[in-house]
């Protein structure tokens, strides 16, 4: 099973930027479906964005325009790029990882990292 473990995270104002990473170790992610998902408090754990090892692509609603995941295949790594953060964006964020059809489902994910805070300020 892959090992995932998250970086990036912060505090930062709205309208501001964030790059996260997902680092994995153990196998290579460039067979695996990468997601990012967002828990805040009290919340249920929610999609944030997924790329399947065909590069396909898929955001939530709230994420489209604003945040970009990528695949960094020489550091076995999966990004995301957070632009125009707004006080909703605050969570952890999760980086997960499955090998079996691209999802958006949190569940249908078997590998998952610590998470990262990210705390936006208005």
């Amino acid at each position: 099973q892959v090992q995932l473990v998250e970086s990036g995270g912060g505090l930062v104002q709205a309208g501001g930027s964030l790059r996260l990473s997902c680092a994995a170790s153990g196998r290579s992610l460039s067979t695996y479906t990468v997601g990012w998902f967002r828990q805040a408090p009290g919340k249920e754990r929610e999609f944030v964005a997924r790329i399947g090892w065909n590069r396909i692509i898929k955001y939530s609603d709230s994420a489209k325009g604003r945040f970009a995941i990528s695949r960094d295949y020489g550091n076995n790594s999966v990004d995301l790029q957070m632009n125009s953060l707004k006080p909703e964006d605050t969570a952890v964020y999760y980086c997960a990882a499955d090998l079996r059809v691209p999802t958006t489902s949190a569940s249908d994910f078997d590998s998952w990292g610590r998470g990262t805070q990210v705390t936006v300020s208005s």
